[in-house]
């Protein structure tokens, strides 16, 4: 029975840290990484544009369906050419078995036409908590206020399958594209879906 228990703890307190993670319209949680070249970056300096949020893990099958087939990069694109920043995380502990050196994370993320505003570090898992990220890819919109204006996941279908890409909404095109032009996110909370992150316990 305590072996139980304690195999469940953890599940438990992620649970707690997830349920204290701000809702949408609320500010979002302050942080400061390094990114992959041992910079620091703060959600602090982008304060009066739009921020998307992406958690990320290449070992992944649903990430690697996004940025395989292009979508990631080109959601990305349109979300540079609205003038949002985009910031990639990754919250997968060191000890984890997919879990990828900086330059290799970012070489990656080139090769798939990927390029974003910076790739952060977060191997502690404190950022990802903080936001109640549960998996890869978990996405966020923070907006110029500094308010968190979507969480969910990048669309409506929640498969593996490249195939699903072009029927599905894109949910962070939609919401950047409503934000920008003055309206409301129709859809500002969705299922996110994909693989559990690498959390360090």
């Amino acid at each position: 029975m305590l072996r139980r228990a304690l195999i469940a703890l953890p599940a438990l307190l992620f649970a707690a840290a997830a349920q204290s993670a701000p809702a949408v319209g609320q500010p979002a949680p302050a942080f400061a990484l390094q990114d992959a070249s041992g910079r620091t970056v703060q959600l602090a300096d982008f304060r009066g544009k739009y921020v998307v949020l992406e958690w990320t893990n290449p070992g992944c099958p649903y990430v690697r369906k996004h940025y395989d087939s292009g979508n990631m990069a080109a959601t990305q694109q349109d979300a540079l050419a609205r003038g949002a920043v985009w910031l990639s995380i990754s919250s997968t502990e060191k000890a984890s078995y997919d879990w990828m050196e900086p330059a290799k994370l970012v070489a990656w993320q080139k090769e798939r036409k990927a390029q974003p505003t910076a790739m952060l570090l977060d191997e502690e898992g404190t950022v990802g908590k903080a936001y109640g990220a549960r998996t890869t890819p978990h996405m966020y919109i923070v907006d110029p206020q500094g308010r968190l204006v979507y969480a969910g996941g990048i669309d409506s279908i929640p498969s593996s399958s490249k195939d699903d890409i072009a029927k599905a909404v894109n949910y962070v095109r939609q919401g950047l594209a409503e934000a920008t032009a003055g309206k409301a996110i129709s859809a500002a909370t969705t299922r996110a879906y994909g693989c559990s992150i690498k959390y360090k316990s």
